[in-house]
């Protein structure tokens, strides 16, 4: 019985990660999260800040909006200007980008001092 409950925890827990890359996995979410800290973003601030493709910052972009951590705004007026913001719901990444950028840092340093 014990066994089987710890088999379902864990399939519970890999069934989580997977949620979780899912929502902000790959090369770019994240990046584009922090970028967009700095405050609301064009398409083309946010293409040149990043230096990614046109059509992969769309595709992460819609990611992001589905899984409702940035809103797109659209002001009317002429031109018709598009916005990117992050929601309430980013906040929500706070601790995992503390800690991926902690684990980074001090992941960096043991390959540099492996190698040297």
């Amino acid at each position: 019985m014990g066994e089987l409950l710890e088999k379902k925890a864990c399939e519970s827990r890999l069934g989580a990660i997977d949620d979780a890359l899912y929502a902000i996995g790959g090369k770019w979410k994240l990046k584009i999260i922090i970028a967009l800290k700095e405050g609301n973003q064009r398409f083309n601030e946010l293409q040149r800040a990043l230096d990614i493709s046109a059509r992969m910052l769309s595709r992460e972009l819609k990611d992001l909006e589905l899984n409702g951590f940035v809103a797109r705004k659209v002001y009317t007026d002429t031109p018709v200007v598009i916005e990117y913001e992050l929601t309430d719901y980013s906040n929500s990444l706070s601790e995992i980008l503390e800690a991926l950028s902690s684990w980074g840092i001090r992941h960096r340093k043991k390959l540099i001092e492996e190698r040297s």
